[in-house]
């Protein structure tokens, strides 16, 4: 299986002008580089420099070319990667063969760890400077990944505040350039005016239901989501909301069916189906059951309480418990360092339990004003100007 560019025309050797070669993977990678291309609009010797490679919507508004789809890459979990390896590796192998014979200025790898260490290892080797922004997890499972990430990477771009040091004792050049989403959500949020934009009324309150943003994740973890919405309806009684953003339109007849299956047993179920809009929906959330994953940060920011779970194949749950090193998974846990709101993950996340667990933030006020000033300071750690950081590493890298 062969993956070639979407520009079909590939430009002979020695003959393109001078670039930036970027690569990311699902979603969240492409809201983190698209942030970075704002960035180097800031700075008058990246301002016209073109970008391309693998990416995504948010990147092509900023002017991204995307030669390579980034579904690809959009895969969780070793049994859903290994479905989806031939293609990862027929993108791999094409993508390093075009960027050694038109050769980037610096390579910009944008998480996508798997995928993007293995390029950034074979161009630093060729001499082309390579940049990973997003700190693999080795502070939470596979440490010994640092060898090879050393030998891979000249600049390590680091999101979280503790990861810097790990690199630097390591021998590595690390900064932390703190998370865009940081900048991109108010510190103080106004639930009352999401809740209208929903048409909800104010008093009501609302949960927001988000199982995820990829196929295997609806698959895995959205009927239970759905079930624990039937549950929470019904221990609630009458005047709870339900606002479910689907990620992408792909997503939505499966989770129009979800909601159409248990609306069909209790038709006064109110549940809003948004198109996307997964920030309108944590603003005016009262409570969030979420997956694991970058929206569970995304969740904190707004200062939002929450139940994270999460659902995988046996076998991909259980290589990953074997190489864990933290006792939690979800981002405001990791960041907190310790359980300031709980995880239900595989057996333990049944929608009994979810929903039980879910309803009872509404019941404890204080505890929910704790973690809102918790979430505030965790907010303010954060809130760096990210992108224009990175573009500044950018252009160290390539002298301009």
């Amino acid at each position: 299986m062969t993956l070639s560019p979407l520009h079909s025309a590939a430009l002979p050797a020695n003959t393109v002008d001078a670039y930036l070669a970027c690569v990311a993977g699902e979603p969240s990678g492409d809201m983190l580089a698209a942030s970075v291309l704002a960035g180097m609009k800031e700075i008058a010797g990246l301002s016209k420099l073109p970008v391309r490679g693998v990416g995504g919507p948010q990147m092509i508004a900023q002017g991204f070319d995307a030669q390579w789809p980034m579904e690809t890459l959009s895969v969780r979990g070793y049994v859903e990667a290994i479905k989806q390896l031939p293609a990862i590796l027929s993108l791999r192998r094409t993508l390093i063969s075009e960027l050694l014979t038109h050769r980037p200025l610096a390579y910009l790898g944008v998480d996508a760890p798997d995928f993007n260490l293995g390029v950034e290892k074979k161009l630093k080797a060729h001499g082309i400077p390579t940049i990973h922004f997003i700190s693999p997890s080795i502070w939470a499972w596979r440490g010994g990944r640092i060898k090879g990430i050393k030998e891979s990477v000249d600049r390590m771009l680091c999101i979280f505040p503790f990861e810097p040091d790990i690199y630097q004792k390591a021998g590595m050049h690390a900064s932390y350039v703190g998370h865009p989403l940081a900048s991109q959500i108010p510190m103080v949020p106004n639930p009352e005016s999401a809740k209208k934009t929903l048409g909800i009324p104010h008093e009501r309150p609302v949960i927001a239901v988000m199982p995820g943003s990829r196929q295997s994740e609806i698959t895995h973890i959205a009927p239970g989501f759905f079930k624990a919405i039937e549950l929470m309806r019904h221990a609630y009684g009458e005047g709870i909301e339900f606002v479910v953003p689907i990620a992408t339109p792909a997503l939505r007849p499966a989770n129009e069916q979800l909601a159409k299956d248990i609306q069909n047993k209790k038709n006064d179920i109110s549940i809003h189906l948004l198109d996307g809009q997964a920030s309108l929906a944590l603003e005016a959330a009262d409570v969030v059951l979420i997956a694991s994953g970058t929206a569970t940060l995304e969740a904190a920011l707004w200062k939002k309480p929450m139940v994270i779970s999460y659902q995988v194949p046996v076998l991909t749950a259980w290589m990953m418990r074997r190489q864990a090193y933290l006792p939690y998974v979800g981002l405001p846990n990791i960041l907190a360092g310790e359980f300031v709101v709980p995880e239900l993950l595989q057996e333990e996340g049944s929608p009994e339990a979810l929903a039980k667990a879910t309803l009872a933030w509404l019941d404890q006020p204080q505890k929910v004003a704790e973690l809102k000033e918790r979430f505030t300071q965790m907010h303010e750690s954060l809130n760096l100007p990210t992108g224009k950081l990175v573009a500044e590493v950018i252009a160290e890298v390539i002298r301009v």
